[in-house]
Parts: C-alpha cells; sequence; structure tokens
C-alpha cells in the first residue's frame, strides 16, 4: 500500500498579536509615510516582555508586502560599549556602496568602519561620518523606499544612537521611515522626547486572556486566574507562565513586590537544567559575547558540535539559529542564561573569548575585563587604549565608558582617579552631563590630591549648570576657586568662569560680592581669558568700560582656535554687546567644532550665535542656527539650551506676526520648568510671550507680561541684571498703549539710576528709546534723536527701526510729516527685510498717514522660503551643486533636491539659473 504524498509544508503563520490594534495602525502610517507624506520616524517602548520586537517583527513582514527595503539592527548589551558596532548591523548591506559617495564622506565612513588599510584621524570627523551615512541611506532610498528597524535600542552604543539621530531628524524629504524600539525606562536620551513615542502599554483583560487561551495548553481554573493576575498584562509573562503551567511547574517563587522583569529572568533560568551540558556551555558562550556570532562561540569552544551543539536550546524554543547569527527568542533569555552560571563558569567563558579575539583588540579588551574582579594594570591600560581608538574615531560615549572601566581596574588610587577624569571629559563631549555628575563624585573618595578633587568639582559643577542646576553649581564651583587661588590660578579662574556661567544664567546677584572677594585673590594674567569672562559676566553693564577693556586684553592673549578660548571670548563680546566681534568669534568656534564633533558643547556654542544673528538682524539663519542648537541640547541633555533655543524661535515668530504658535512655542519651552532658579530663560519667557500678546493687540496683557521683567517692588530692579535691561523700549511701547505709562516711567527712573556711567551704544539706544516714548513732547525729540543718530546702532537693525518708527510716528503726529517720512521708509525697508510682518504693516500705515507715495504693495522674492529653503536657495544661486549644498547644510543631496523642486515655483521659476535673478531685491513681486 503507498503511503499518502504529503505537500511540503507551509511556512509558520505570523505569531498571534492580539491587543496591539493601536499600535500596528500606527506603524501602517509609519510604513505609508515611508513613501509618502506623514511622520516618518516611531519610537516604540513598552516594558520587557511587552512585546516589542513582536511588533517590530510585523512591521518587518508588512513592509516587505509594501515593497520596502528593510534594514534592521538589534541593539547588544555586549557591544554597547563598541563605538558604531550598531551601525555596522545597520548598514552592512549597503556598504558596497561607499565607493559612489563623495571623498571626504567616502573617507569618513572607510574609517569608522575598518573599510580601508588603516586608520586615518582626519577623516574620523563625526559630522562626516553623519552625513555619508544619510547620503549612503538617501541613495538607496532612490532605487526602493527604506525601512530602518531598530530593536533593543536602548543597547546600541551611543555613537550609532548619535548617528541614528541624526538621520532621524532629516527623513521628511526622503523615501525612509525609521521604527525605533526600547524599553520603556531606557529609551535612550536621543530619542526619549523629540520624536512621536507609542507606547506598548499593558494587555487589557480581554486581549490577556485571548492570547492565554492561544497557547498550546491554556491553563485552566485557579491557575488561570493566578497567572492573569501575575502577568498583569505582560504578553511574554502570558506566555512564559503558561509554558511552565504546562511543564507543571508554577511561577517562580519570591517575594510579590518583585518586578515581573526579575520574575521572567528566573523563569527563563528555569530552561535550562534540562540542557545537555555542552549546549549550556555554548548558550553561555553567546550571552558572553555580546554578539549574536555563531562563529564566535565555535573558535571559543572548538570541541563542540557546531552544527547540533544548539539544537536541543531550538527546540526548547530559547535560540534560533540561521544564517551564521544565534538569535534569542527574547534578549531575557540570554541575560537569564547569564545569570544561571556560576562565576567559575562566566569567569571561563569571557577568558575563552578573550583568547580568540587577539584581532579585535577592542572586544579583546572587554572580555578580559569581564573576566577580571580585581585590579589589573594590564587589562586597564588595555580599556584605555581602546578609549583612545574611540576617541580618534569620535566616539566620546564609548570612549568614557572604556575609561570608567578602566579606571576601576587601575590598581594605582591616583591613576584611577585621573581615569574618572577623562572619562568624564570624554563624557562632556559625549553630551551626557549626569554622567560627568557620577564620574566626578566618585574622585573624592579615592585621591587626597587637592587638585585632582579640585578639578573633579569643576566638571561636576559644568554638569549641575548645564542642567539647570545653577545654585548647586555655584555652591561647588566658588570653593575650589577659592582654595586653588594660590596653588593653581588658572584652575581657580577655570572654576570662577564656569561658575560665572551659573551666575549670569541664575540672575541673582547675591552672588556678586562673593565673585569679586574670590575675583581679587586671583592673578588675573595666568588666565586672562577665563578671567574676562568671569567679570563680563556678571557685571555687563554697571562695570561696562572696566569689562570692556579686559576684553580687549585677553583678545591679545587668546591662542590660535582654541575651542574654549574662542567660545569664551565670543560670549564675552557678545554680553558686552560687541556684537560684530562676537559674530567673528563664535563662527569660529562653530567651524571648529565641525571639524571635531564634540557634541557636549557645540549646542551651547550654537545658542549663542544664534543670539548674535537675531541681534544683527539675520533672523533666518538665526531660526535654523536656534533650530539646530535645540537638536544638539536635546541629544546632549543641555536643559539649558533646550529650553533658550525655544524661546528664541517662540520669538522670532511673534515677531513675524504668528502669535498663536509663538505663545505655544513658548509654552512648551518652560514646561516643567522652575524660571525661579533661571532668571535669564524667566525674562526671556515673559518677553516672548509679551511680544506675542503685543502683535495679538492685546496690549494690557503684553504690558502685564513685560512688566515681569522687573521687580514690584518700590524701587523696581531688573528680574535679570544683564537681560531686563534691553526690553525697557518694549515695556515703554506697552506702557504707553496700555495707559500705564507711569508705571513705566517709574521702572525706567529705577533702571538708569543702576546703571553705570558708560553703557554700550545698544543699551543707550534702548534706554534714550524708552524715555522718548515716556518723557512729555518736550523732551521727547531730544531723547528720540540720541537713540537714532549713533552710527554704531546700525549694528541692531530691528531695535534702530522701532526707534525710526516711533520717532517717525511722534514727528506725523506733531504735523512735520516731510521730517517724519524718511525715517518711516528706513524703518519699513528693515522690517520688509527681516519679514517682520506686523511692524512692516504699522510702518506702511504711517507713510500713507504722513502722504508718502506708497507703491503697490510689494512681497520680498523669498517671503514664502522657509528659512532652509532660503538657505538652499542662496547656495544654489553661487553655482554649489546639491552635493556641495548638503556637505555645507548636513543633509543629504535627496533633501536639497526635494527642497529646490518646491523652490522653484514659488519663486516663479524652472530652473537653477534663474535663481540669481529671482533672488535679487529687484524682483520684488506683488503678493499673489
Amino acid at each position: 500500500m503507498r503511503k499518502p504524498v504529503h505537500p511540503p509544508a507551509a511556512p509558520p503563520p505570523p505569531p498571534q498579536i492580539v491587543g496591539r490594534d493601536r499600535e500596528m495602525a500606527a506603524m501602517r502610517r509609519l510604513l505609508e509615510a515611508a513613501d509618502g507624506e506623514g511622520q516618518k520616524v516611531l519610537v516604540l517602548t513598552g516594558e520587557p516582555g511587552a512585546g516589542k520586537s513582536t511588533l517590530v517583527d510585523w512591521a518587518a513582514t508588512e513592509a516587505g508586502g509594501r515593497d520596502l527595503r528593510t534594514l534592521r539592527v538589534r541593539g547588544s548589551e555586549g557591544e554597547s560599549g563598541l563605538c558604531l558596532a550598531g551601525a555596522h548591523q545597520l548598514l552592512r548591506p549597503l556598504l558596497s556602496g561607499v565607493d559612489e559617495l563623495p571623498e571626504r564622506q567616502r573617507a569618513a565612513l572607510r574609517s569608522a568602519f575598518g573599510l580601508g588599510k588603516a586608520f586615518d584621524a582626519e577623516a574620523a570627523d563625526p559630522f562626516l561620518l553623519h552625513l555619508g551615512v544619510l547620503t549612503l541611506l538617501s541613495d538607496a532610498a532612490t532605487r526602493q523606499p527604506l525601512l530602518l528597524l531598530v530593536d533593543d535600542a536602548q543597547w546600541l552604543d551611543l555613537a550609532t544612537l548619535d548617528l541614528l539621530a541624526f538621520v532621524a531628524r532629516r527623513l521628511d524629504s526622503e523615501r525612509a521611515a525609521l521604527l525605533l524600539a526600547a524599553r520603556e525606562e531606557s529609551v535612550p536620551s536621543r530619542f526619549d522626547r523629540d520624536f512621536p513615542h507609542l507606547s506598548a502599554g499593558a494587555l487589557g483583560r480581554t486581549p490577556a486572556v485571548q492570547l492565554l487561551d492561544a497557547q498550546p495548553e491554556p491553563p485552566r481554573g485557579r491557575a488561570r486566574v493566578h497567572i492573569l493576575e501575575q502577568a498583569a498584562g505582560n504578553p511574554l509573562a502570558l506566555i512564559e507562565l503558561s509554558r511552565a503551567h504546562a511543564q507543571g511547574r508554577t511561577a517562580p517563587a519570591g517575594p510579590a513586590t518583585l518586578p515581573l522583569t526579575s520574575r521572567l529572568e528566573r523563569l527563563f533560568a528555569a530552561d535550562l537544567p534540562g540542557l545537555p551540558p555542552d549546549t549550556r556551555q555554548a548558550l553561555l558562550l553567546v550571552a558572553a559575547s555580546g554578539t549574536t556570532r555563531l562563529s564566535d562561540v565555535l573558535r571559543a569552544a572548538p570541541d563542540l558540535d557546531g552544527v547540533r551543539v544548539l539544537l536541543p536550546a531550538e527546540q526548547a524554543g530559547l535560540v534560533r539559529v540561521a544564517d551564521g547569527q544565534v538569535a534569542a527568542r527574547h534578549p531575557l533569555v540570554l541575560s537569564a542564561v547569564y545569570q544561571a552560571a556560576t562565576f567559575a563558569e562566566r569567569h571561563a567563558a569571557h577568558l575563552a573569548l578573550a583568547n580568540v579575539l587577539v584581532q579585535e583588540p577592542d572586544r579583546r579588551a572587554w572580555q578580559l575585563s569581564a573576566a577580571t574582579m580585581e585590579p589589573n594594570q594590564e587589562v586597564a591600560d588595555a580599556l584605555a587604549e581602546s578609549a583612545g581608538r574611540s576617541r580618534d574615531r569620535g566616539g566620546h560615549a564609548a570612549a568614557a565608558t572604556a575609561l570608567e572601566r578602566a579606571a576601576e581596574l587601575s590598581p594605582d588610587p591616583d591613576q584611577h582617579a585621573g581615569r574618572l577624569l577623562a572619562a568624564a571629559r570624554s563624557a562632556m563631549y559625549a553630551g551626557h552631563p549626569q554622567w560627568v555628575s557620577d564620574l566626578t563624585g566618585r574622585v573624592a573618595d579615592l585621591t587626597e590630591d587637592p587638585r585632582l578633587r579640585a578639578e573633579a568639582s569643576l566638571w561636576r559643577g559644568w554638569a549641575l549648570g548645564v542642567t539647570l542646576a545653577h545654585d548647586e553649581a555655584i555652591s561647588v564651583l566658588l570653593p575650589v576657586a577659592e582654595t586653588m587661588a594660590g596653588p593653581a590660578p588658572a584652575l581657580a579662574l577655570g572654576a570662577l568662569s564656569t561658575a560665572a556661567t551659573s551666575a549670569y544664567n541664575s540672575g541673582d546677584p547675591y552672588y556678586h560680592g562673593e565673585f569679586d572677594r574670590i575675583a581679587g585673590r586671583i592673578d588675573q594674567e595666568q588666565a586672562a581669558i577665563d578671567a574676562a569672562w568671569s567679570h563680563a559676566a556678571l557685571h555687563p553693564h554697571t562695570q561696562h568700560a572696566d569689562a570692556l577693556s579686559r576684553l580687549r586684553r585677553a583678545q591679545g592673549a587668546m591662542a590660535k582656535d582654541s575651542l574654549s578660548e574662542l567660545a569664551q571670548l565670543g560670549a564675552t563680546a557678545w554680553v558686552l554687546d560687541e556684537t560684530e566681534l562676537a559674530v567673528r568669534l563664535l563662527g569660529q568656534a562653530m567651524d571648529h567644532l565641525r571639524r571635531t564633533g564634540t557634541a557636549g558643547t557645540n549646542a551651547t556654542v550654537a545658542q549663542a550665535v544664534a543670539f548674535t544673528q537675531f541681534e544683527t538682524g539675520a533672523w533666518s539663519a538665526a531660526q535654523a542656527t536656534a533650530e539646530d542648537a535645540f537638536w544638539m541640547a536635546a541629544e546632549a541633555g543641555a536643559d539649558n539650551v533646550t529650553v533658550g533655543a525655544l524661546l528664541l524661535q517662540a520669538t522670532l515668530r511673534a515677531l513675524r506676526g504668528d502669535h498663536e504658535d509663538a505663545r505655544a512655542l513658548a509654552q512648551q519651552a518652560v514646561h516643567g520648568i522652575d524660571l525661579r532658579k533661571s532668571r535669564s530663560l524667566n525674562v526671556r519667557y515673559r518677553h516672548a510671550l509679551g511680544l506675542a500678546a503685543a502683535v495679538a493687540g492685546d496690549n494690557d496683557t503684553a504690558y502685564d507680561l513685560l512688566r515681569q521683567t522687573f521687580t514690584h517692588d518700590f524701587r523696581p530692579l531688573p528680574v535679570h541684571y544683564h537681560a531686563s535691561l534691553y526690553y525697557l523700549g518694549d515695556l515703554a511701547a506697552a506702557g504707553v498703549r496700555a495707559g500705564r505709562a507711569d508705571d513705566a516711567r517709574a521702572v525706567l527712573e529705577s533702571a538708569r539710576e543702576g546703571l553705570g556711567a558708560a553703557v554700550s551704544p545698544r543699551l543707550h539706544a534702548v534706554v534714550q528709546r524708552a524715555a522718548a516714548l515716556l518723557s512729555g513732547s518736550d523732551d521727547a525729540e531730544r531723547h528720540f534723536l540720541a537713540a537714532v543718530t549713533d552710527p554704531a546702532c546700525a549694528r541692531w537693525p530691528f531695535e534702530l527701526a522701532l526707534t525710526r518708527l516711533d520717532y517717525g510716528e511722534w514727528l506725523r503726529r506733531r504735523r512735520r510729516a516731510a521730517e517724519a517720512r524718511p525715517l518711516l521708509g528706513g524703518a519699513l525697508e528693515i522690517f520688509q527685510r527681516l519679514g517682520a510682518q506686523p511692524w512692516t504693516a504699522r510702518a506702511s500705515a504711517e507713510l500713507r498717514a504722513a502722504g508718502a507715495p506708497m507703491p503697490a504693495p510689494a512681497a520680498s522674492p523669498t517671503a514664502d522660503l522657509t528659512p532652509q529653503e532660503q538657505q538652499i536657495a542662496e547656495l544654489a544661486a553661487q553655482g554649489m551643486t546639491n552635493r556641495d549644498i548638503a556637505a555645507q547644510l548636513y543633509l543629504s543631496p535627496r533633501t536639497v533636491g526635494y527642497h529646490l523642486h518646491k523652490i522653484f515655483p514659488k519663486l516663479g521659476i524652472r530652473s537653477r539659473t534663474q535663481l540669481r535673478d529671482a533672488l535679487s531685491p529687484d524682483a520684488r513681486q506683488p503678493p499673489r
């Protein structure tokens, strides 16, 4: 009798997904956006076992049906200290296209991924690497839309996370989308708040029951109730506890308060005793290696049967072996394997792996480190060397991780402390102030060396200040400055300078006397630039002449191309209203930062650049730079800049007439921030809201908000001793419109009494404008003339235009129209150039009332362009190619092309050869 012929077995169906309709609908929208419109980044979060990996697998299957090419990476706890390990896994299918990249981008990728013959330190530019990856992805997406899938992002190395965040922010015009999954409590800081999040929370009771019933042997009776209670809606727990019950095991023992993840790890380990010893050894090697490469296991244990050794684990459902990779059912499986092994077994596994990784010194150093429980100079030195290689590639986070472990293994306490400080420096450059604080907090217990302890306090103070803990930063830094004044004056001035930044941001004048006392004990010539900033930051108005003299001396002492000195002198120039010098110095600092990629500091410099651009009338550039500063600060954890950059953007929106968005953005910026401890942000917030209210025509609210930049004492004082004073003109104008000129006059008189004998031309003009608006008719003109006749005021065009407008209105109302028209016309030209629509309308109305012949309303040729579109159009008009523009603006060539495609119809042209004429001031067209 012939046996029946059975057809080949069908592939197993995808795992049943219940209770995740909302999540799958959101991911469908993401997939649609990959080759269309919509949000192109989604962060999927959830507790361990929530089914994130299952949803990522579902997205991969769904993408295949939509003809999307999928690139995947899964974070590995063992590789989290290896610079760009995750990026290599993600991009490996595309690396054959590296040779098609522009030369510098190609060199950066080849250097970063070890594709060249030797490491090229000059090519290891993080910005070029990021841009090269973006170009590589963009080129691939032109051939087939891409879906980037990132699973277990909490275990990716930080260099990869930096790269992914860079790409994620630039996908809007690409045929690509990114889905990133991470544990809810461990979402990487680069993705924790700046991208849409989708939480895969606990299943409701109905879907939890459905999932339980879908198991091969669903539990019944009391066991069913117990499992539902213990699983608490966690899908993996439901599955695993159901399997344990079917095998005759109960839920793992332990206190009821233990987190579910601990119970699950114990449950995973319970599967191991039934496996053969060789299988358990192989699984332990997989867990210890930190990678999924089967070859590592076979090389470390050559006596194992490479073909069959993991078969029992596969049959038990613990792992799956395919294409030379060992994929665990869930990362907690390998965690449980590792935890279940004895110390001797783990030690032997790490040594075996170290012995076969001789050609991979970074991984070998980490394996030796894991096998070392006592201080070991050789292993510590190997990790320090690994840190150096990571640092050379711009991998400061990986360097900090390696140096931290190297410090722990260093036998000499002073070397231990020194390596912790080196780790802190790398962590600062990587942009992790909380990490810096943790590292430096350990130094005091290791060494009595006063210099090392002082340096630790200096870095800790920096970290506190960056995270808005200004008072705490000052309390840490001032004792360092005082104790080091004699033995180490340069270190003392460094501490005083860092403290001065926090004192400025705090805005509390309480500290000024203490600063002056300590500064008097330090030899100022030891660090003239630190001394100049410390003095200017605390006395920008009251001792302006002295501060300016110190700035000039510091310029002569500045080292060539020193990042810290460029940034400090630029900030000093900015706070003293030497704006043109600030633009030059801070621009040089930004150029330096782009070359070296020190992400921990360029957010603050970028914000300072944005301030100078705003004040000098480069509003489109200021908007773009503020956006960059915000993103850099969000990645770096620099709260002072994330708030400040958003407030600057809110101010710009208000000035351009978008009062609703301005108000919403300002409120978003300060959400959860205690503004009482950061007066600089407080007054900028009030100013932004006050401008928005004024633009909306709500004069009473505008005055109330602007009035909050000064105290309500009998003798009103500036809430912030520097920033508040620049708002006097706006305060006076709002006071007149709201009928509260007397109160505004009291504020002005008190402010003038507190100023020094010599102030900057800018502040002098602001005060004179306010005095003119609040003076009687006989005195007003004298103040107006003092504000508009100083040629230096042309450096601050918007403020000059406001004064011209106010003066022109004053003249017209006194029937001196002929004198008013030139002032009003000059103001109108500035307002039109800046795009200050509310003031453009007001100046136009005044000109008509003054009898000026008004041409047909004209629009700037770039009025409809976004700030980024305007930048791209201007560069293209200079003859630059898309790739040249992309390299300069850190975009992909495809993104540049996408923007040009939108720019041409807005300008009424068809090709880039027409751009130069279209952007000419003579190309103004009637508004459409």
